[in-house]
């Protein structure tokens, strides 16, 4: 039996959050058999920025039952069931956390539904719950409140169990998630750190870093590496003496800091990101009469159009430009026959494979790709949150190159561009660079977009 469930909290400073909604559904591996919803009064102030995205406020819960008036019904619902929840290490916590004030012990196996699902389906561009579910096609509705969240996880659950044919990878991922202490060596460096967006740097005692990452709740991430039990965190773990940070407030500039800051201190516990977080990029050969789109691993030497995090996507992306843009199949990656390509036969290229049609022509056609892909301006300044109220963030592109970023007081016009580079903090562009902006501005995560037309700032 599973337990699948949700849970919204108050936010706040770790360990002191209470509950404020709950929905379990409890199942038997084929449907729901059971089920408990409930708003819950905390008895504690509700942090602004969950309100807003929960849509749940002190005044709602006024009249709800504390948790002590529903902790034996949870008993009940969960008994001889494993918990499922995606990020399960967060919604056990919390559970146990509650029934701990009670003077209770709250022990279950538990199964996470972000593992699992990485295990089942290890291409996926995004496995935040949102994000996965609807690239599924599984529908989600009452998002950041518990009952639409918990249900959205009953029909993943459900998806993960039918792809899990010898039920190996279930197996693997259960696990006893007796309430995780910090060991007390380190509750001084978690003592130090924010519950806020920015990127960490972890020491050994001589002082070299060891391992860099980014969060948008650093002290809650870095305490994941500290109860963890795989390979790496053991390692960091046995290395660690000391943790720094950096607040940034946007989680796109510590998204390009983290990767800036690997490749240039190369710590040996960042082995995935030393390189390239997207490393096949497509790029374009003009040195073809008809130029040709190539799919390759990318290279220092060479400039891309577009960057991936794996292979598959990038030619499912190029396929489809390919036929979105009338270009040829035998000019590209993509080449399958040395005759006609299969879109010419369709009517889908206008026949560049035979010379059909003028290179210039094709070329153009290239070129429109290209700037399709291009940022949506020469020069601007896309805005973000900055650390602090009162403040905003910047990211400058000059001349379609990313310059680096930056904050502003709100009553600080920046309106020159040596105000804007006083202010700014350079940091090398490179493909991963453009990959990470573009994945914001296609997403729409910014504030506001402000082109910066020729002649418009003071020289």
């Amino acid at each position: 039996m599973y337990a699948i469930l949700d849970i919204e909290t108050t936010g706040g400073k770790f360990n002191e959050e209470g509950i404020t909604e709950i929905a379990i559904y409890r199942h038997d591996g084929h449907k729901v058999t059971d089920q408990f919803i409930s708003l819950v009064n905390p008895e504690r102030a509700i942090q602004p920025f969950v309100e807003r995205l929960t849509g749940i406020n002190s005044l709602m819960l006024k009249n709800s039952p504390r948790f002590f008036e529903i902790a034996k019904r949870i008993i009940e619902i969960t008994s001889d069931c494993m918990i499922v929840a995606h990020n399960a290490d967060f919604d056990y916590r919390i559970l146990s956390t509650e029934f701990k004030r009670l003077g209770y012990t709250f022990e279950r196996n538990s199964i996470c539904t972000v593992a699992f699902s990485q295990e089942l389906i290890p291409e996926m561009e995004s496995y935040k719950l949102g994000n996965l579910v609807r690239a599924l096609g599984i529908p989600i509705s009452d998002r950041h409140r518990a009952q639409g969240d918990a249900l959205a996880t009953v029909k993943l659950f459900e998806l993960l169990l039918d792809k899990d044919e010898n039920k190996e990878i279930l197996k693997s991922q259960i696990k006893a998630l007796h309430v995780q202490t910090v060991p007390s060596k380190y509750l001084d460096i978690l003592e130090l750190l924010p519950n806020e967006t920015g990127v960490y740097y972890m020491h050994n005692e001589a002082g070299k870093i060891i391992y860099i990452g980014k969060s948008k709740n650093i002290k809650h991430r870095v305490r994941n590496h500290l109860t963890a039990s795989n390979k790496k965190a053991l390692k960091i773990q046995n290395n660690l003496y000391r943790v720094n940070h950096e607040l940034t407030g946007s989680e796109l500039i510590a998204l390009l800091k983290e990767q800036h800051e690997i490749k240039k201190n190369q710590p040996p516990f960042n082995r995935d990101g030393r390189y390239r977080i997207y490393p096949i990029g497509i790029r374009v050969d003009y040195d073809k009469v008809y130029h040709n789109l190539e799919l390759e691993q990318i290279r220092n030497d060479r400039e891309y159009v577009m960057a991936f995090k794996n292979g598959g996507f990038a030619k499912k992306v190029l396929a489809a430009s390919i036929k979105a843009f009338k270009l040829c199949q035998n000019h590209s990656s993509l080449k399958v026959s040395e005759k006609s390509c299969n879109d010419y036969k369709k009517g889908d290229c206008n026949g560049a494979c035979l010379a059909v049609e003028s290179a210039t022509e094709y070329n153009q056609r290239i070129a429109d790709f290209v700037k399709d892909k291009d940022y949506p301006h020469d020069d601007f300044l896309m805005i973000e949150k900055g650390r602090k109220d009162g403040e905003y963030s910047f990211i400058y592109i000059q001349s379609q190159i990313f310059k680096g970023y930056g904050y502003f007081e709100l009553n600080y016009q920046i309106n020159t561009l040596n105000k804007l580079t006083k202010r700014m903090i350079s940091i090398e562009n490179n493909s991963d660079c453009k990959a990470l902006v573009m994945s914001f501005i296609s997403k729409k995560k910014y504030r506001k977009l402000i082109p910066l037309n020729k002649g418009e700032f003071e020289k």
